[in-house]
């Protein structure tokens, strides 16, 4: 775990410090298509495992309770600092 985020950190540091390169900025439409297929590799191995999709109705519904809670509290932060950075009118 922490040499993964060693890399992540090393890579905020190599394009905070390279932002202004070329080679950066053309790696931005490399990197989402690259997260989109982490993201779908991800997804074919949980649903290629039997198990976890046999226990998908036991525990389902809690990660469904959590993944909405999470979420509303995400807008009510987002409103909160809104509200309190940028008053009423939410522009600042």
């Amino acid at each position: 775990m922490f040499r993964i985020l060693l890399l992540l950190f090393a890579g905020a540091c190599a394009g905070y410090f390279g932002r202004r390169s070329a080679f950066v900025r053309r790696t931005a439409s490399g990197m989402q298509i690259t997260v989109c297929a982490l993201l779908f590799v991800f997804g074919a191995s949980l649903g290629s495992d039997k198990g976890l999709i046999a226990d998908f109705g036991r525990f389902g519904g809690h990660a469904l309770l959590i993944a909405v809670l999470g979420v509303a509290g995400s807008l009510l932060a987002a409103a909160a600092a809104r509200r309190f950075f940028w008053g009423k009118g939410g522009r600042p």
